[in-house]
């Protein structure tokens, strides 16, 4: 089942993409609704098109068919700095070749909001620092990069896709290689962002970061959508065991959802 576009602030239809020299496409037909102000998981095992998926909705990629639509209006008709102020990213990994220390890094998310070649003034920098104090970061705002640890270097990249001020978050594996504690910070930080009524749509390889955060789910395999809606209606042991080819068990414990895998 697919999620029929209507009023979603992220709406594709039709979607599908395939990259050049290669005969199989990535994603095929894929249509789906993210509604304002909540969660959604894209979830699927490794090469379902998940990250192709979310360079498409960022305007790097071109579909070869279908459509997108960003606050009810075609990607397309967006300027690059337009878009950038409606949606930001959240890599997987980021390589940064300078030492920039934190408050310098998150600096660089008012790029959409300046000349070519300003220099962020002083509104720029309140920005920058409520974002560092929305990732709990302010007092490492003067540290090198490189010196942080890896769930430090996380948080500050989702606070500069903060100061971009978007109304769309988009995540690629937001809690990959992170250890309990800096997992548990950022999902307390995307709840919180999502209470603000940013919307937030994520894509992971784990049932259990949906679970645990989203309203919405969108299950994801070979290109294509198997099953989206509700959490409580997708995340089943069936669905999910469907999707990644491996038997999945879903309990309830204490009212929380666990998944495990065999």
């Amino acid at each position: 089942m697919n999620l029929t576009p209507s009023s979603g602030i992220l709406s594709v239809s039709g979607l599908s993409f395939r990259y050049n020299g290669t005969g199989q496409a990535v994603l095929r037909d894929l249509s789906l609704e993210v509604p304002a102000g909540t969660i959604t998981a894209i979830l699927g095992p490794n090469g379902s098109g998940k990250t192709t998926l979310l360079r498409l909705l960022l305007g790097i990629l071109q579909p070869q068919a279908g459509s997108i639509r960003l606050v009810g209006r075609s990607l397309d008709s967006y300027s690059p700095r337009e878009r950038s102020r409606l949606l930001g990213l959240v890599p997987q990994e980021e390589h940064i070749p300078f030492d920039f220390s934190a408050l310098e890094y998150v600096l660089l998310g008012r790029a959409p909001y300046l000349r070519p070649l300003e220099i962020p003034g002083e509104a720029d920098r309140q920005v920058a620092l409520e974002a560092l104090r929305a990732a709990g970061l302010e007092h490492l705002q003067d540290r090198p990069l490189p010196t942080l640890s890896g769930g430090e270097r996380q948080l500050v990249t989702i606070a500069r896709a903060l100061a971009q001020q978007p109304r769309v978050l988009l995540l690629d594996e937001p809690t990959a290689h992170l250890d309990l504690g800096n997992r548990g910070r950022v999902l307390d930080i995307l709840r919180r962002l999502a209470a603000q009524g940013i919307t937030l749509l994520l894509t992971s390889h784990d049932p259990g970061l949906a679970a645990a955060i989203a309203h919405q789910a969108v299950l994801l395999r070979a290109g294509q959508v198997v099953e989206a809606g509700p959490v409580e209606g997708v995340l089943t042991a069936e669905r999910l065991s469907a999707t990644y080819g491996v038997p999945v068990q879903v309990f309830q414990v204490e009212g929380r959802r666990v998944i495990i895998t065999n």
